[in-house]
């Protein structure tokens, strides 16, 4: 069962806000250029990337700091890291 904490980390990253999910090491190609169009084409006010603390989502954060800077859009950009035990460490 799901425990509180997953509703509060649900509430807060999910509702209200568009979700896209991505993993750099189990996908193929880049996300950059895709979500520098969704973000130039569109109302967005902030990006928040979730990720885990296991080095491969670096490179989520990285696509996605890449994304933004490439879309033209001066718009607020956050890091939330998750241990591998769910707690927000950064």
């Amino acid at each position: 069962s799901r425990g509180l904490g997953d509703v509060y980390k649900r509430q807060r990253f999910m509702s209200g806000n568009v979700t896209i999910i991505g993993c750099p090491k189990l996908d193929e190609g880049s996300y950059t250029d895709k979500l520098a169009a969704i973000i130039a084409a569109n109302d967005i006010t902030s990006v928040t990337v979730a990720r885990m603390e296991v080095p491969c989502c670096g490179g989520l954060e990285r696509t996605a700091a890449e994304a933004c800077a490439q879309s033209g859009k001066d718009i607020p950009f956050e890091v939330v890291t998750f241990a591998v035990n769910g707690d927000v460490i950064g």
